[in-house]
């Protein structure tokens, strides 16, 4: 006797595995996550954790170059859905604020090898990184709202966007807390800048890893 998913007519489950862009989200979340720790900065420096977040800022970049050019997603024009116009900008967006991270993760490095006590140092594109995520996010909402016109159904899911969401309100939290102070010459709020930095990673991290494609299904026409 046939197996239940030899019959015919039998539905056979396909496999789902991660997304290709979910492998680089998932490393540079946790550079940045591990950089975050206290217990860790104390043990490598200010140096060692310049380095981790560099490279972490790296694998979010290659992360996005991929989400925005090798996923199936084309740039808008006239015939886009709605769903594909909101998640193009959320894609390209993101990249951007990569960009971003890329700068101000590389100037806190050289400044940390110049003078491990200097603070704020690659401040403003962090800042400029934050703000472009948190609007990268909210495309990817108006893009969910409408999941089913996507090019790729499994190209925007609910829990995923809502944890990038809340991984970019987390990374805004940080860069306000990493702001330095012109009269006291301190950060706002160590604290927060650890914590956000923190709570956000480990956000990027869970969607990164509950993003799955599913084998064998073709995305819809883009055309």
């Amino acid at each position: 006797m046939a197996a239940p998913e030899q019959r015919i007519g039998a539905r056979v489950p396909r496999p789902r595995r991660l997304r290709r862009e979910a492998w680089g989200f998932a490393v540079g979340s946790l550079c940045f996550l591990v950089g975050a720790i206290p217990f860790y900065a104390e043990w490598v420096g200010g140096v060692g954790v310049g380095i981790t977040f560099f490279v972490g800022s790296v694998f979010f970049t290659l992360a996005a170059f991929i989400q925005l050019s090798l996923s199936g997603r084309r740039v808008p024009r006239g015939g886009t859905s709605h769903a594909d116009f909101w998640d193009w900008w959320a894609a390209a967006v993101q990249f951007a604020g990569t960009l971003c991270f890329n700068v101000s993760t590389a100037v806190a490095l050289a400044a940390a090898v110049a003078d491990p006590t200097k603070l704020g140092a690659g401040w403003r594109p962090d800042a400029f990184g934050s703000v472009a995520f948190l609007a990268a996010s909210a495309f990817a909402i108006m893009a969910t709202k409408d999941r089913g016109q996507l090019w790729d159904r499994d190209a925007r899911t609910w829990h995923g966007t809502w944890l990038n969401m809340l991984g970019s309100i987390a990374f805004a939290v940080s860069a306000v807390g990493a702001y330095v102070d012109p009269d006291t010459g301190t950060l706002t709020s160590m604290f927060w800048a650890n914590l956000g930095t923190l709570l956000g990673a480990l956000c990027f991290l869970l969607a990164a890893l509950l993003s799955r494609r599913t084998i064998g299904e073709e995305p819809a026409p883009t055309e």
